[in-house]
């Protein structure tokens, strides 16, 4: 199992704009595409509180290719972007790491 850690660090003021789009688009749409969510996290006390990170669960780096692509290119996904960002981005930078669980890790 391979996890994959995305930082979202918004524009200010925007993560509620980001977090209105993962939960009335994005989530339906890796439904659709077989994409698992591991986790989701803003930041209670921190850097920044204008951060969204997630995990995401991945059985290789084929199939976060394969199913990633797919997400990206699929219409709707399209759509739900451009319209969240009509009135500008959301996002000021997007980080992300592939992650492997050490052999002690209770994540697997």
């Amino acid at each position: 199992m391979i996890h994959e850690m995305r930082t979202y660090r918004c524009v200010p003021g925007k993560l509620p704009a980001l977090l209105a789009r993962f939960e009335n688009h994005t989530l339906k749409l890796w439904e659709k595409h077989g994409i698992r969510q591991a986790g989701f996290w803003t930041t209670l006390i921190g850097e920044s509180n204008q951060e969204l990170i997630y995990l995401l669960a991945w059985e290789s780096l084929a199939e976060r290719e394969r199913k990633w692509n797919a997400f990206q290119a699929d219409p709707a996904w399209q759509a739900a972007r451009a319209e969240s960002e009509k009135d500008g981005a959301i996002l000021a930078n997007a980080a992300s790491q592939m992650l492997t669980p050490t052999p002690f890790s209770a994540v697997r």
